[in-house]
């Protein structure tokens, strides 16, 4: 807080004496020695003038005729300058002066005359009044001063602090808004002024009116009055989340300040930690905690609006184990997420779905005309699962055993009805697998439905949903910066993150990739002039382009668009291409290359090493960079046979001339093996994640291996 503070009178003030002969300065200075200043004496008008501009004169004794620059000449120069426009003068002659000469004197801004000789006694009362008086004048200076800086000082804070502030009247009218409100309640703050306060208040706290409001009964009580959680209104009738304290202001002002923080952000955080808590991080459903919340939600519904049927399906994979174990973890994560994404896609967009656990889902079906439908739905179910399944270039059929519990024959709890499904489901896999059964014996049947995912995906492309983040490239021998790989987030209005591996194969199916990917091009390349103004110009960004765009006709020259948009050279960009995407159509895919490879842009194989026809392809494809699939960099140190793989890769790339990107990097000791193989670049979480744009910007252009530890 800016404090006012009085001056300091410790130094003594300079009396300047000025005259052009010596034995009267001589003569000045003995009558003046003693006193309580520091005596200057001067021989000219422009040693007085100079001495003026070198320190701070409280009193000028000023001789009037002098050569070449008279006293009035003096005067005239020090009036104009701001340093000594109120310094006080006092002319001093030997002569006496015209009625004229006095007034023109008086003119140039001196205070009195004397004529010598003169009453030493008068001269010294005469120094002593106007000194002081100077010092008074140096003081209120120095204090208004220090008031404007005190008020531009609590300006500067009322006008950028990030929370608002009101003063309120007695009355309840707005005397003061800060830019921080007006911009939270949605008006323009002159629009505050003079409005009552009762206006932005909700119904529920401004109804009574102000006088019999709690903010106006705490101002009569003198007392602070806090709101962790209420809301005010804005200018269109939203309401905005607020905290709030109120405090009256110090007598005589008739007023109380309000401190109002916008809890906006604190609460969409709440709800997408709440989110979190009850959603499965795999797949995206809702975990156990979230469906036994649903469950819940729909028992208490019931018991409010009456009996109504609903069924719960309880679904185990059969063959789950096998293919895990034999592929790995990551393997297995990508089923279940396949899985996930056919399990939504058969169910009505108002049922609930959730993994529970391993390779276990549950359902919940509302609002059931006959116990039958759940089994028409348990049919769906495991129809759509036993479709053939890629994984790691190997296809799999899977299938389930579902078990059915009905509302209210098979229990009319959370627990019960879950306890009866799974007693179900068990008795499906011990009569052979790929079966349903319901918890009672008479209810069967088949029916259908969808999900409609689709619709989710074009809303969230309308509503600007989809964000990127870049997860950086370094070279592995000295740790500098080659660039970045875009990668595609979706933050779900309602759901949060969604995970690519959810929603990307259904861009893919749906060819809404083709509608995003040029917003992804143009983003990207924005993204890309900023960090080439942060890292210079031999940054590189990683661009996925999918199958579907990859069979654009115009794919090249959407990529030209967003370059020359903002000024870049091609060859900052390099295209990620998948192996699946060039053996479609291998000469529709030599074309597409080539006018990439015309247009400048860099050309790079993702996950190289997992498909089939990895050699097969380098042999007709003018390639820039190999990117060694990240299953193989998490099992090299293990395996041998993976080892052999990524060291073959490196070896390839080097004697084709070609990057090789290490993926999935996330410990030193793998770091460490693949410098040891001189393998050139990786990317991996030993470095970073993918990074929001401002992270990735103020991450070093040169990295220390030495701090970064294993994920």
């Amino acid at each position: 807080m800016a404090v006012v503070q009085m001056v300091n009178h410790a130094r003594r003030q300079v009396l300047l004496v000025v005259d052009d002969r010596q034995e009267n300065l001589e003569a000045m200075e003995a009558l003046l020695e003693q006193g309580d200043w520091q005596l200057r004496c001067v021989a000219s008008g422009e040693a007085a003038l100079q001495c003026l501009l070198e320190e701070d004169v409280g009193l000028v004794l000023l001789d009037v005729q002098m050569p070449h620059m008279d006293g009035f000449e003096v005067a005239r120069l020090m009036r104009g300058n701001p340093r000594t426009r109120f310094t006080p003068i006092i002319f001093v002659s030997a002569i006496a002066q015209t009625e004229d000469a006095v007034l023109k004197g008086y003119s140039t801004g001196a205070v009195d005359f004397m004529l010598k000789p003169f009453d030493t006694r008068v001269l010294r009362h005469k120094i002593c009044s106007l000194l002081e008086h100077a010092r008074h004048r140096q003081e209120l200076r120095a204090l208004t001063e220090q008031l404007e800086q005190a008020r531009a000082f609590s300006t500067s804070i009322l006008e950028h602090a990030g929370e608002g502030i009101l003063v309120v009247g007695e009355d309840g009218g707005i005397q003061f808004a800060n830019p921080a409100i007006a911009q939270m309640l949605r008006y323009p703050v002159e629009a505050l002024l003079g409005r009552s306060l009762v206006d932005c208040l909700p119904p529920e706290m401004g109804a009574q009116g102000w006088h019999e409001s709690a903010f106006h009964q705490h101002w009569r009580a003198q007392t602070v009055y806090r709101l962790h959680e209420t809301s005010l209104v804005t200018c269109d009738g939203q309401h905005v989340p607020v905290a709030l304290s109120c405090a009256p202001l110090p007598s005589p002002r008739q007023a109380m300040v309000l401190v109002i923080q916008d809890m906006t952000v604190v609460h969409c955080l709440h709800t997408q930690l709440e989110a979190l808590a009850i959603t499965d991080p795999l797949t995206g459903l809702l975990n156990r905690r979230g469906f036994h919340q649903a469950l819940a939600n729909a028992l208490a519904r019931t018991e409010r609006q009456g009996q109504q049927r609903m069924a719960v399906l309880y679904l185990d994979l059969d063959g789950f184990k096998r293919i895990n174990d034999s592929l790995g973890h990551e393997a297995g994560d990508q089923l279940l997420r396949q899985v996930g994404e056919q399990l939504r896609a058969s169910l009505r967009p108002y049922d609930v779905l959730a993994r529970i656990g391993g390779d276990e889902f549950t359902a919940l079906l509302d609002d059931l005309d006959h116990p039958e439908d759940a089994a028409r739905v348990a049919e769906k179910l495991m129809e759509h699962l036993a479709v053939r399944h890629s994984v790691e270039g190997l296809d799999f059929t899977v299938g389930a055993s579902v078990g059915i519990a009905c509302f209210p024959e098979c229990g009319r709890t959370v627990e019960g009805l879950l306890r009866a499904a799974d007693m179900a489901m068990y008795e499906a896999k011990r009569a052979g697998r790929q079966q349903y059964r319901f918890f009672t014996q008479e209810m069967n049947g088949r029916a259908r439905s969808r999900l409609m995912l689709e619709e989710s995906l074009r809303r969230a492309i309308e509503q600007d949903e989809f964000r990127l983040v870049f997860q950086p490239q370094v070279y592995l021998d000295s740790g500098r910066l080659r660039g970045f790989e875009a990668l595609l987030r979706w933050q779900h209005s309602q759901a949060g993150e969604i995970g690519p591996g959810v929603f990307i194969p259904l861009l893919e199916e749906t060819r809404l990739i083709n509608r995003l990917g040029a917003w992804i091009f143009r983003k990207g390349a924005e993204q890309l002039a900023c960090m080439q103004q942060q890292f210079g110009n031999d940054i590189i960004l990683s661009l996925n382009v999918s199958p579907v765009q990859f069979a654009m006709p115009n794919l090249a020259q959407l990529l030209r668009e967003a370059i020359e948009a903002h000024g870049l050279q091609p060859a900052q960009l390099e295209v990620e291409i998948t192996e699946s995407a060039l053996m479609q159509d291998i000469d529709a895919a030599r074309e597409q290359l080539g006018q990439l490879r015309r247009l400048g842009v860099l050309i790079a194989i993702d996950d190289f090493g997992t498909g089939y026809s990895s050699l097969a392809y380098l042999r007709h494809f003018e390639l820039d960079t190999l990117k060694i699939d990240r299953l193989f960099i998490a099992n090299m140190l293990d395996s041998p046979r993976d080892a052999a793989v990524v060291s073959t890769i490196i070896d390839l790339g080097r004697h084709l001339g070609l990057e090789v990107i290490a993926e999935g990097v996330e410990t030193q000791a793998q770091r460490e093996w693949l410098v040891a193989h001189q393998c050139a670049i990786m990317q991996g979480f030993l470095v970073a994640p993918g990074l929001p744009i401002e992270r990735a910007l103020a991450l070093p252009a040169q990295l220390d291996w030495n701090v970064l530890t294993d994920v």
